[in-house]
């Protein structure tokens, strides 16, 4: 193993600022200046580190890996970096882990034995965010106190599909508490489970939200790959600040059944992974028609068994791409990361138009929160009432009451305006909730993304992700310095992220954004994206910059 990784190497991204790297690797690591952290305990490598779910497979077919053998070394690594203490970085990215997983394990090898693999997920141990249901001994709480405890009557549809295709689901990832739905000055990555994830790049820096656990845990190597959900950023943020492919698919083509809402027109659960090829192998799991999500049905015929046959180191090539401009200009080094980036997809054969106009997300002022809103209140409590005497909180009403008896321990840092607000709206058959759901998908589709996509006749939208990651701050939340994720996320159309570079060491990605249904597009040139740069590195958990 240790081998493989050593003729694979790592290259260190340096477009953003030229600047040499610390080796990731190394016992001590170092900052870009030279200087060694103050990180209490060096973070050692680790026999799995980088590995992809094709080279787990290939293991355990030769006989090198065992199910059970890869399991009690990722569940060993997360007692070694997750938790505080003894000099750990304390990443606080996992809520708890599973405690049947060595069972579920044993049995798929006893299975892979008999009956041979049931396909490339056989084995291989996936990480959950806690908002995607299990009905097994982990519970689903969405980070929250008012849902401990609870354990949902039957598996969300993802966790299904992960089961039947042999994933081990090994832990639930922390999350920004109710997926950063609570208030509008929250740290991304708290909750009062989990307390304050944090960024493995640099420990005082934010993993961005909501789907931070996911993000933090797959990036520093404690999973094989993990599953984050998306309403606006959820998925790309995180992976953007984590250094890590992400993919937001068109909403429908993976069911929400069984995953704590918030709304019905812009959620999605998707893929969080080190390489774009794990993200395609993930996603032809996930994706499927489900008759407890009605938006499914709209998949029919569209979504795809198998989306590694879509990847092609040379899909660029003949590829016509815009440029979203007005969604550049929040960081100069991020800038500088996405020119060169953009210069590489010329040499790789792409036809690049530049800049090509899109609405803003700005255009769409107030309207998006105003339909999250009126959803969050209609969907929490359907979610609420399916779970019945499963957790102490039956409605909305209950869990802000809840919040306020319970203050010093889910309120500490921050409020729940966003409840108080959510609560307030009326019917999902409010002329105001319809109003703003129109114009929302009418700026988002017809007037925005369709129409560019029509005008130049692209195959993709290309803009920065976001920034590096801010540090965190419990006191005044969030520092973003900007993004490119709520057009994709309010049209309910797919968006794809990959690393594209570093900013004094912290990552920082790129994404390919497009038509709904066009996975197999923004995979192909996100795979080539990346064979050519191959950008990701693994983090070196220094304690700040």
């Amino acid at each position: 193993m240790e081998s493989r990784i050593d003729r694979r190497g790592f290259l260190v991204a340096t477009l953003a600022t030229g600047a040499g790297a610390a080796s990731a690797a190394s016992c001590r690591p170092e900052s870009r200046t030279g200087v060694p952290t103050t990180a209490e305990q060096p973070v050692t490598d680790f026999e799995l580190d980088e590995v992809t779910v094709r080279e787990l497979q290939a293991g355990m077919e030769e006989g090198r890996f065992t199910a059970r053998g890869i399991t009690e070394l990722y569940l060993a690594r997360i007692e070694a970096i997750d938790k505080d203490g003894g000099g750990r970085p304390g990443l606080h990215s996992i809520i708890e882990v599973n405690p049947e997983a060595l069972d579920i394990a044993e049995a798929l090898d006893f299975e892979r034995k008999q009956t041979g693999a049931r396909g490339p997920l056989h084995g291989i141990p996936v990480l959950l965010k806690d908002n995607v249901g299990t009905a097994d001994r982990m519970t689903t709480t969405a980070g929250s106190l008012a849902l401990e405890g609870s354990i949902p009557p039957m598996d969300s549809f993802v966790a299904e599909r992960l089961r039947a295709a042999g994933a081990v689901l090994l832990a639930k990832t922390n999350l920004s508490e109710w997926a950063n739905f609570r208030s509008t000055r929250s740290s991304s990555g708290w909750s009062a489970r989990g307390g304050q994830c944090r960024n493995p790049y640099v420990l005082d820096r934010n993993p961005c939200g909501s789907s931070s656990g996911s993000g933090a845990a797959t990036s520093a190597n404690l999973g094989a790959v993990s599953i984050g959900t998306e309403t606006d950023g959820s998925i790309v943020c995180p992976s953007n600040a984590n250094g890590l492919v992400g993919v937001k698919p068109t909403v429908g083509l993976v069911s929400r059944a069984g995953i704590v809402p918030i709304s019905r027109s812009q959620d999605t659960a998707g893929p969080m992974t080190r390489t774009v090829e794990d993200a395609a192998i993930l996603l032809s799991v996930l994706a499927g028609v489900d008759p407890r999500d009605p938006a499914t049905s709209a998949s029919e015929g569209r979504g795809e068994s198998d989306y590694t046959r879509f990847l092609d180191a040379n899909g660029l090539s003949g590829k016509r791409l815009g440029v979203a401009r007005q969604l550049f200009g929040f960081h100069s080094a991020v800038d500088r990361a996405m020119e060169a980036a953009i210069a590489e997809m010329k040499r790789l054969g792409a036809e690049v138009i530049d800049p090509v106009e899109l609405s803003s997300g700005d255009e769409l002022g107030d309207s998006e929160l105003e339909v999250l809103l009126y959803e969050f209140k209609a969907d929490l409590n359907l979610y609420l009432a399916e779970l019945g005497d499963r957790a102490p909180a039956k409605t909305l009403s209950d869990v802000i009451a809840f919040n306020e008896a319970n203050r010093e321990r889910e309120m500490p840092y921050f409020e729940q305006e966003l409840f108080l607000r959510a609560e307030e709206k009326g019917p999902l058959t409010d002329q105001a909730y319809l109003d703003a759901l129109a114009k929302n998908q009418r700026l988002s589709r017809a007037d925005g993304i369709d129409k560019a996509l029509r005008q130049h006749q692209l195959s993709a939208i290309v803009a920065p992700t976001g920034g590096p990651a801010w540090t965190t701050d419990l006191v005044n939340g969030d520092h973003f310095s900007g993004g490119s994720s709520t057009l994709a996320a309010v049209a309910g159309y797919p968006n794809v992220t990959v690393p594209a570079g570093d900013v004094q060491g912290l990552p920082v990605g790129i994404s390919f954004f497009g038509a709904a249904w066009s996975e197999p597009v923004l995979l192909a040139i996100a795979y080539a994206f990346e064979q050519a740069t191959k950008f990701r590195r693994k983090p070196g958990f220094l304690a700040s910059l």
